[in-house]
């Protein structure tokens, strides 16, 4: 039976449960089949996938697909994931202290369209405890070359950055930079989320004065850490162009190493059908970031607007409405990089990454 046929058979049963627990379970089945290396050793083999090598932000990818941050906000499963043959794992969104994020119900799929809502609002077990957990698997990297290949199945590790809920923006910077002196050793890059539309406020920081503020607070802590860790800056999809050309070129001018295109959006265009039921919820229109497959078109054309406006100047890494090779050859094409899927794991199985690789 092909891993495509087991994932059919076991989607159902998935999907019968509440999405958030039908993560969590997912995530904890990945966490214990990683731990143990006679199920971590037949996942790599299931997965197994020939190398396609990319070099970005001074490091060498085993491959362009990567996880993008969501799935795994607490790093608890980086082994189990990297053996389903990402080229990059990006854990987080991780904030300084810990927090619970937003009530439930809070993530909604849209299972005509192959898509989600969430309206998370970064829950975090805090830096403390994600810095422990990436400790425990021999994640320090503080001696090594930052140009180095990753030790974790040849994964390169991500760890994206965010601020606490109630941290005022004018403050934000603070949480930025403690963040980045926790994870600068224990990560092979850093991501600033500045556009996730689940903390309120939090994309104001994308605009022109208050990214050339926060932006100047990390290059200077950069400076006094001494560190060349690559920090790449994720951006929204719901930016008009003089915004986005605005914030491309803070980012350039501040000499970040890359940029991520593109987080969820608050739009719902292209939704057919509203998000399943869940308790408590009256399926008016669900607040909260939509990611999948209705995002793609609007993922493209920031993609195409971003790779015009670096110029080859940094690398691009793609994210949003990514389910097969067709859409990861597309993005590449416009410009980037390296591309990153979440939801279509959700509804193509961890065979996605092979699938996508095996077509390339």
């Amino acid at each position: 039976m092909t891993y495509e046929n087991m994932y059919s058979l076991l989607r159902p049963l998935l999907f019968a449960l509440d999405p958030e627990t039908s993560h969590q379970l997912t995530l904890q089945l990945l966490r214990v089949a990683g731990n143990f290396p006679l199920s971590n050793f037949l996942i790599n083999q299931i997965y197994k996938t020939e190398s396609k090598p990319v070099h970005a932000f001074g490091l060498t990818f085993k491959n362009p697909i990567g996880l993008a941050a969501g799935y795994d906000k607490d790093g608890v499963a980086v082994r189990g994931l990297a053996a389903l043959g990402f080229g990059h794992v990006e854990v987080g969104t991780v904030t300084p202290q810990a927090q619970a994020g937003n009530p439930r119900p809070r993530v909604f799929r849209l299972v005509e369209d192959e898509a989600a809502i969430n309206r998370m609002g970064f829950p975090s077990k805090g830096m403390e405890y994600v810095s422990r957990r990436l400790l425990r698997l021999g994640l320090d990297t503080a001696k090594s070359a930052p140009t180095r290949p990753a030790a974790r199945n040849d994964i390169i590790l991500g760890v994206n950055l965010g601020k606490n809920k109630d941290t005022p923006l004018e403050e934000a910077s603070q949480d930025y930079v403690k963040l980045m002196k926790v994870f600068a050793p224990l990560a092979d890059y850093l991501t600033i989320n500045i556009s996730s539309p689940n903390t309120v406020g939090l994309r104001r920081l994308q605009g022109r004065e208050m990214l050339e503020g926060l932006l100047e607070e990390i290059q200077g802590a950069r400076y006094e850490l001494r560190d060349t860790r690559p920090i790449l800056v994720k951006i929204s999809p719901d930016m008009t162009e003089e915004e986005l050309d605005d914030a491309v070129g803070v980012i350039l001018d501040k000499k970040m190493d890359g940029i991520i295109a593109t987080n969820t959006t608050l739009s719902r265009e292209g939704v057919r059908r509203r998000p399943e039921p869940a308790e408590g919820s009256n399926l008016k229109g669900e607040n909260g970031g939509l990611s999948g497959s209705p995002l793609k078109g609007r993922s493209e054309a920031v993609l195409r607007q971003v790779a015009r406006r670096v110029d080859g100047k940094v690398p691009i890494v793609s994210v949003g409405g990514i389910a097969s090779a067709d859409d990861a050859k597309k993005r590449l094409a416009l410009g980037a990089s390296l591309v990153q899927v979440y939801t279509g794991l959700i509804y193509r199985g961890p065979g996605l990454v092979k699938q996508i690789l095996q077509n390339l």
